[in-house]
């Protein structure tokens, strides 16, 4: 989880982090981005017991013939490979992720695996979770995203670099113009809606169409890395970089800029005034 530290004035002017990650629970999570991923990943996610029969003897049947193995993983399988388990495609892995699969099934709701799901999975560019991937991508908070730009997140848990929105836009604006046609066949979305998305061109931060979310940031200063020095030595490094800490500053950022300024501007009176 990434920490971040705010102004006394309860504005964001820095985070640290090793994994961008911003956490939403299921409720604050849109139905459309939710219904996007079930239609990319898992289309029987909400009817299924945590694996795929026919997908998991598919995969086995391969192996045995010496091929190498093949996904058919469900939404669970995947929350507990990212979570517990290693990802090797080996066979061992593979009948382990279906008992744990099967195991989480009954401890957990369907909608607390989702939510598990949405804030773990890697969506590429250091972002992990598609709150993160959201301000990545888009610079937008989830419930401004529209229904291409969920489509085109559901794209990204195979492989990222794969369907980059600029090196391989082609490649992405098809395999995202897929995932629309699934969410509309599933009877997620209305005809005029999945034609519209259609045609939606992949604008994205990458692209240069959106300004980048790290942009509103004010560059960052030695008050910011003294608080990481400081924070760091009381509680360590790994649980600054990665537990998520909410850090209340005493800077008043409208004065620390006069106070900047004055000061510059001395030293320069100084220096030219020691020749």
């Amino acid at each position: 989880m990434i920490s971040r530290i705010y102004s006394s004035e309860g504005i964001l002017i820095d985070e640290f982090a090793r994994e961008r990650r911003l956490f939403a629970p299921s409720e604050e999570i849109p139905v459309i981005v939710k219904q996007a991923f079930i239609s990319a990943e898992d289309k029987n996610f909400y009817n299924h017991h945590g694996y795929d029969p026919v997908g998991i003897l598919k995969a086995i049947y391969d192996a045995a013939q010496g091929d190498r193995l093949r996904g058919a993983s469900t939404i669970t399988q995947q929350v507990m490979k990212n979570f517990l388990l290693s990802g090797d495609r080996s066979l061992e892995r593979k009948i382990k992720e279906l008992i744990l699969a099967s195991k989480i099934e009954k401890t957990l709701s369907k909608d607390k695996i989702l939510e598990l799901y949405l804030n773990e999975i890697f969506l590429g560019q250091n972002s992990y979770g598609v709150v993160a991937a959201s301000q990545t991508y888009f610079n937008k908070m989830l419930s401004e995203l529209t229904l291409a730009e969920a489509a085109y997140l559901a794209v990204l848990p195979k492989a990222p670099s794969t369907y980059h929105p600029v090196k391989q836009n082609s490649r992405a604006i098809e395999r995202r113009n897929f995932v629309l046609k699934e969410m509309f066949e599933n009877g997620f979305v209305k005809l005029e809606e999945y034609q519209l998305a259609l045609l939606s061109p992949l604008n994205t931060v990458q692209g240069g169409q959106f300004s980048g979310f790290r942009d509103s940031l004010p560059e960052r200063s030695y008050f910011t890395d003294e608080i990481r020095r400081e924070l760091s030595r009381n509680f360590g490094e790994e649980q600054f970089f990665t537990g998520g800490l909410t850090i209340m500053a005493t800077i008043d950022k409208n004065l620390q800029d006069i106070a900047a300024h004055s000061l510059q501007s001395a030293l320069i009176k100084y220096d030219r005034g020691e020749g």
